[in-house]
């Protein structure tokens, strides 16, 4: 079968300050505005990813259109002036070594968004590996549909037990195949890039054809009657869906054979191992702003049978202002903790307001819960080998479930592609 996962025409900057050119994905540090100032203040007047992205602490404030007409202008500024190369049908092998000293080895290409579905029971070949929240899709659209450049920090996973296929790439590449190779702001580790050799592509797709084949796929998950699972989105969930959006939006108002090759039919990605040993599900926390804690945790008793004594049911730690202790679910509503404290969560904002933030980090957690007026809810981690498994049988997991390594381990902007 044809794979959803292709070469693509990558752009990379021909002579910039690489250092300053890559930044975080934006859907990071979002309630640390001071985290960008730093940001701001490293680049400078600097051509940067800062600014072609829209970082989403920025989202809701009142001058977000005017962010977005200078992000497009800059775009197009970039691309008149001649200040990329590009890789011409073209795949990136990178080697992401982290501030623990761990490499994270990933594949930079483009997916088919005709295989991709963010829908909860989708059986396509890409699936979201969470819910997708809807109203989160039009405020990012805004950013996308004008533009004339994508930049990804989205993150696909491939089970691959044998680590082969991107694995398989690390003692064939050499030094004349490497594109970038520098250090990343805000103790983002340092990231090395290589052009695949010609020689070296069919075994990428084979292997790929190989995962995805049904007798396979079936044998290994030991389910039927299932749509095959080939990508299971990692990180970037938002992201691809808002390119999907954009997508169907376009091709409402082109012909069918125009919209077939549209380069807005697809979207760069980075496409890791789950098996990596450098990939670790860290628990994303939830932060609740604006509330009374005590108020809730009484609330929280009285929505589930919880107890104090450790083991007895799903395992929910939290903190506020002068306390710290942990809750047992007892009767829960969701397979996992996550999903449960989901429900009570949403349901309390809805009866008694407050606004709720998801947090990487024990420590920002607790830093954040402790203000007056706030509560944070620190979350177990879920076991990666779970997360096929689960998405085939379940669907997508709650939403904000895990996240992939700390904020500063997430992609860095740096590769871009046409999507007009």
């Amino acid at each position: 079968m044809s794979v959803p996962f292709k070469r693509a025409n990558i752009l990379l900057p021909k002579n910039a300050e690489m250092e300053k050119w890559a930044v975080v994905a934006c859907d990071q540090y979002t309630s640390e505005p001071e985290y960008w100032k730093e940001v701001e203040n490293i680049v400078g007047d600097a051509p940067s990813t800062l600014k072609i992205t829209l970082p989403e602490i920025y989202l809701e404030q009142d001058n977000v259109a005017e962010r977005i007409a200078n992000i497009n202008k800059e775009m197009d500024h970039l691309l008149s002036t001649d200040f990329f190369k590009t890789l011409d049908n073209s795949l990136i092998y990178l080697e992401r070594t982290g501030a623990d000293g761990k490499v994270r080895k990933g594949l930079i290409g483009m997916v088919d968004l005709e295989d991709y579905s963010y829908e909860k029971g989708s059986q396509s070949l890409i699936r979201a590996t969470e819910g997708t929240v809807l109203e989160r899709i039009p405020p990012r659209v805004k950013v996308r549909e004008n533009a004339s450049l994508e930049l990804p920090h989205v993150m696909l996973l491939i089970d691959d037990e044998k680590k082969e296929i991107i694995e398989g790439l690390t003692d064939k590449v050499t030094s004349e195949d490497v594109v970038y190779d520098f250090d990343l702001m805000q103790n983002g580790g340092h990231v090395k890039g290589y052009k695949v050799p010609e020689n070296l592509m069919d075994g990428i797709f084979n292997g790929l054809e190989e995962l995805a084949n049904k007798d396979n796929f079936e044998a290994k998950y030991d389910v039927k009657d299932k749509g095959v699972l080939l990508f299971s989105v990692g990180d970037g969930n938002h992201s691809l869906a808002t390119a999907k959006a954009c997508y169907e939006n376009l091709k409402k108002t082109m012909s069918e054979e125009k919209a077939k090759n549209s380069p807005a039919r697809y979207a760069l990605v980075e496409v890791v191992n789950l098996h990596s040993d450098a990939l670790e599900f860290e628990p994303i926390h939830r932060v609740v702003f604006g509330v009374e804690p005590a108020k809730m945790i009484e609330e929280f008793e009285k929505y589930y049978d919880v107890s104090r004594t450790p083991g007895e049911g799903q395992k929910v730690e939290y903190v506020y202002e002068g306390k710290n202790e942990t809750l047992y679910i007892k009767n829960p509503k969701s397979n996992l903790a996550v999903g449960s404290l989901q429900m009570f969560i949403d349901a309390y904002i809805k009866e008694h307001g407050g606004k709720v933030d998801y947090i990487h980090g024990d420590d920002v957690t607790k830093e954040l819960g402790s203000k007056p007026g706030n509560i944070g809810f620190l979350l177990p981690p879920m076991a990666k080998t779970d997360l096929f498994k689960t998405v085939i049988l379940d669907g997508a997991l709650p939403r904000k479930t895990f996240s992939m390594g700390h904020s500063y381990d997430k992609r860095y902007y740096l590769e871009a592609r046409k999507i007009k």
